[in-house]
């Protein structure tokens, strides 16, 4: 029986091809996760949370707000993480635009339950955020912020996360019905967790 080969600490870098495959299937969930949320009327946390409250009240596409919105955190992202870093957040956010606008050629809901659109819309972007952070890559917008203080302070980027998704809740009481506001936590609740849960050192031998 041949012995099991023990990966050196620090695991093996990942390859051009991992990085575009992983930056494509994260936006791809993030996309989706956002289009369940937005038919439901939802709003979640993190910038996704910030571009649907947003597109309730501007008359914009969901996409373009979370571009915009995302501009001052592309420059934060640049010094705090770097410039890898930073270029890869601004290929996902172009590419959540687009995708968001070719997405209702692809994919049209003529109904949703609030409830699956809370619990699926939330992983999936929860989902998308760890396959693009695990590359070096974000969202931008929260997400940068959560991700340099796990990496300067060891604070968990989920835990960070939640903090700051109570604030965007607290705002969306505006904006959105009470009943609404309920699924919206849990969409948040369930976006954070799958950080909380999988987005630890030492779990990961990639990087």
């Amino acid at each position: 029986m041949s012995k099991l080969t023990i990966p050196p600490p620090g695991g093996h870098p990942h390859s051009l091809t991992e990085d575009v495959y992983a930056l494509i299937i994260g936006l791809t969930f993030i996309v989706i996760g956002l289009l369940l949320l937005k038919t439901a009327g939802l709003v979640t946390g993190g910038i996704a949370g910030i571009a649907l409250l947003a597109s309730y009240v501007f008359p914009l596409p969901v996409g373009l707000i979370f571009t915009l919105v995302n501009i001052p955190f592309f420059v934060f992202a640049y010094f705090a993480m770097g410039w890898q870093f930073a270029l890869k957040t601004i290929a996902v956010n172009l590419g959540v635009t687009c995708l968001m606008t070719l997405m209702p050629k692809a994919l049209h809901i003529d109904f949703i339950n609030p409830a699956f659109a809370a619990l699926a819309g939330g992983t999936l972007c929860g989902m998308g955020i760890l396959a693009l952070a695990r590359h070096g890559a974000g969202v931008g917008g929260t997400g940068v912020i959560t991700l340099w203080l796990q990496k300067k302070r060891g604070i968990n980027a989920g835990r960070s996360q939640i903090i700051i998704d109570v604030g965007i809740l607290l705002v969306s009481t505006t904006v959105i019905a009470p009943d609404r506001l309920a699924w919206s936590a849990l969409s948040a609740f369930s976006m954070s967790a799958m950080v909380i849960a999988w987005h630890r050192p030492g779990r990961y031998i990639g990087y």
